[in-house]
Formats: C-alpha cells, structure tokens, sequence
C-alpha cells in the first residue's frame, strides 16, 4: 500500500505533499505558481509545496485523492 504525507506549516503558510520518501529529496525545482516539486536524485517527482498556503476557514482541512493508472 501506498501512502501519502501531508504537512500543514501554519506559520510558514505551506503544504507539503509528498508521495515518495521525503529522505530520497535531492532537488527542488519551481513550477512558477508558488508550487515548488520536490525529486530524488533521478528526477522522479515524490512530492511538492504549495507557497502561501491559507486553509479555508473551516476547522478541517477535507483532502481527496484519486488514483488513475497509466
């Protein structure tokens, strides 16, 4: 099984995603629309942060995720 790991910066306003091994991180590249993606050190994308990240006013922050194969 898969897993996911989100992390909620509340004073640095960002999320992080990461769907590989955060240990494996070895660059991170800007997309440009505050997102930066996180890769190991063959390109492979295993996770990325949002910048300026500000949770609706909501006391949960609801996450869905769908899976598709290729």
């Amino acid at each position: 099984m898969e897993e996911v790991k989100v992390f909620y910066d509340r004073e640095g306003h960002t999320l992080t995603v990461w769907f590989g091994n955060p240990a494996e991180e070895a660059v991170c590249q800007e997309t440009g629309d505050e997102v930066i993606l996180i890769k190991d050190k063959n390109g492979r994308v295993i996770g990325f942060e949002k910048l300026n990240f500000v949770p609706p006013a909501e006391r949960n922050l609801r996450l869905a995720f769908e899976t598709t194969a290729v």
